[in-house]
């Protein structure tokens, strides 16, 4: 679908001079249509500024995704009323490190929000990132609470199991969406990576997404496409998650994984925790629908 004409349809429907609901139509393949072979940067050490700085090189830099005067939404994991070393939400230097690129690539404003499970703003302020991005002192930089008057009815053509389903509208209209998820333990669908964290754009009941959640997740990622997904492995919580809690359950990993493939991106994650892509039921739905690689040795791997 012309994606221009979806946001007309959204932004037509959020001003109240439509009664049509924003209908979202997606190729056969994204993946195979776009074309290209799976690139993916997996960076390591302690340094996690350069950490981002690193992995955003080796896929050409920040000005690959984010255009001067883009409006772009970051959208970090912070869901939960948990400390940085608790490792249930990205870490705030990673966020503050993304947003940095973000303003040096050119735009004109960068959004940052979480539709966050525990109270809103002790979320915010515990997790360390609204602190970490005060200290950028950059007007362009707006740390939101969701508005619940800004989600959108839109219908998902291709979902299996999802097919229709209230999505942020800021999620929606940004030039460009980076994804920016944790990688954690998750008691439900054993992992929450990339595609789990699109959870926090979407409104309603979330409870509705647990029936056959891997496949709503892949349903949801048709419509929520990241141009980058950078995902925060500098900790990982191994256990009891994705709340967490007790430090004991986390382990310093100090990693980072980035590419322009959803899917290759939480697929090669996995394997962090010793667990293979196969085990984890949104990716396996989200390559069955052509949104991405799942194999790893099919993904260019470029590490440093």
């Amino acid at each position: 679908m012309d994606r221009r004409k979806f946001i007309k349809e959204v932004l037509l429907w959020s001003a109240g001079l439509s009664l049509s609901v924003p209908r979202f139509i997606v190729p056969g393949s994204i993946h195979a249509a776009e074309g290209a072979k799976s690139t993916l940067s997996f960076t390591e050490g302690p340094d996690y500024e350069s950490l981002v700085s690193r992995a955003l090189s080796s896929l050409g830099g920040m000005k690959s995704f984010v255009n001067p005067g883009d409006t772009v939404v970051v959208k970090p994991n912070i869901g939960w009323d948990r400390t940085p070393e608790q490792g249930a939400n990205t870490n705030p230097i990673v966020v503050r490190a993304v947003v940095q690129h973000v303003l040096d690539a050119g735009a004109s404003k960068v959004l940052v929000f979480d539709r966050t499970c525990n109270e809103k703003r002790r979320c915010y302020t515990n997790s360390g990132i609204e602190k970490s991005l005060k200290k950028l002192n950059d007007k362009r930089v707006e740390l939101d609470h969701i508005d619940r008057r800004k989600f959108v009815p839109v219908d998902i053509d291709r979902g299996k199991s999802l097919t229709r389903r209230e999505i942020y509208l800021e999620a929606l209209k940004a030039d460009c969406y980076i994804n920016v998820p944790i990688a954690k333990h998750h008691g439900l669908s054993k992992l929450t990576l990339g595609l789990k964290n699109s959870m926090g754009v979407i409104g309603g009941d979330r409870g509705e997404m647990h029936h056959d959640l891997g496949q709503k997740l892949a349903d949801l990622a048709t419509v929520v496409r990241p141009k980058l997904t950078i995902v925060d492995a500098t900790r990982l919580l191994l256990r009891n998650g994705p709340q967490g809690g007790d430090i004991k359950d986390v382990k310093i990993r100090n990693a980072l994984i980035a590419s322009t493939d959803p899917v290759a991106a939480d697929a090669y994650a996995t394997t962090l925790f010793d667990m293979k892509p196969q085990e984890i039921e949104s990716t396996v739905a989200a390559y069955k629908l052509g949104l991405g690689e799942m194999d790893i040795a099919k993904i260019n791997i470029l590490k440093s």
